[in-house]
């Protein structure tokens, strides 16, 4: 073992996030940016934005505008009341050469969404939904009257085919902001290639869902840390995959 130091000064976060400057075979690389307490509640009163401090949230939205898409569950949306994604002005150069924004991409098998909501009327470019062939034609037609669609498999979602489409509207830069069922589902498919974690100085116990909520995953080990940061007792871990 040894001892984890910190740097005299901050860093330049923008700089310790950046991606990889070449994609992976599929042509994307998918980050997922998610906060835990310690003993792994991934939600504190059913929302996991009572888990983080301003740092925190600084990192949040320093990695939405170093992302292509955002990707996130409908159950999400809802729980944590989603808008669009809005420009800060923190974000300098980071986007330079890219839309103003990335789009949100919203998974939903059965298009329960409310379409006249501001995640779709005021966002600065157009919201995709990724949904399933199976999913109820007439919310399909009305999903594809507010929003680009991406129909990916019949009865369940194939993240692969969707990043795939992705990649092909020149969104190769991910990342996923949850839910843990969406979250599990992409990682039980191996498509997951890092892990932004914010582990949060808390207990609470109870029965709130970890990060991951979903199948087993077939390659748990094959993960390496990329770096760790520290703010106010919080603790931010970057993993990535140590193999494809």
């Amino acid at each position: 073992m040894r001892s984890l130091t910190s740097s005299p000064g901050p860093v330049d976060l923008a700089e310790q996030y950046a991606y990889p400057s070449e994609s992976p075979s599929q042509g994307t690389w998918l980050r997922a940016n998610m906060v835990a307490a310690l003993d792994g509640a991934a939600q504190r009163d059913e929302r996991s934005g009572g888990l983080g401090n301003e740092a925190d949230r600084r990192l949040f939205l320093l990695l939405r505008g170093l992302a292509d898409a955002v990707i996130v569950g409908a159950g999400t949306v809802r729980a944590e009341g989603y808008g669009p994604v809005r420009p800060v002005p923190e974000w300098g150069p980071v986007r330079d050469g890219r839309p103003p924004v990335p789009p949100l991409v919203i998974v939903s098998r059965s298009l329960g969404l409310d379409f006249e909501a501001p995640v779709f009327t005021e966002a600065r470019v157009p919201t995709i939904v990724l949904t399933c062939a199976d999913a109820d034609p007439e919310r399909l037609r009305e999903a594809r009257g507010h929003a680009e669609v991406i129909v990916a498999g019949k009865r369940a979602l194939d993240f692969g085919v969707a990043f795939r489409a992705l990649a092909a509207m020149g969104h190769r830069r991910l990342l996923c902001e949850g839910g843990p069922a969406v979250l599990g589902q992409i990682a039980a498919a191996g498509l997951l290639d890092e892990l932004c974690l914010t582990l949060s100085p808390m207990l609470l116990g109870g029965d709130a869902l970890r990060i991951l909520d979903g199948p087993s995953v077939p390659d748990p080990a094959a993960w390496t840390l990329a770096h760790a940061l520290t703010d106010d007792d919080f603790l931010f871990l970057r993993y990535t995959r140590a193999t494809r």
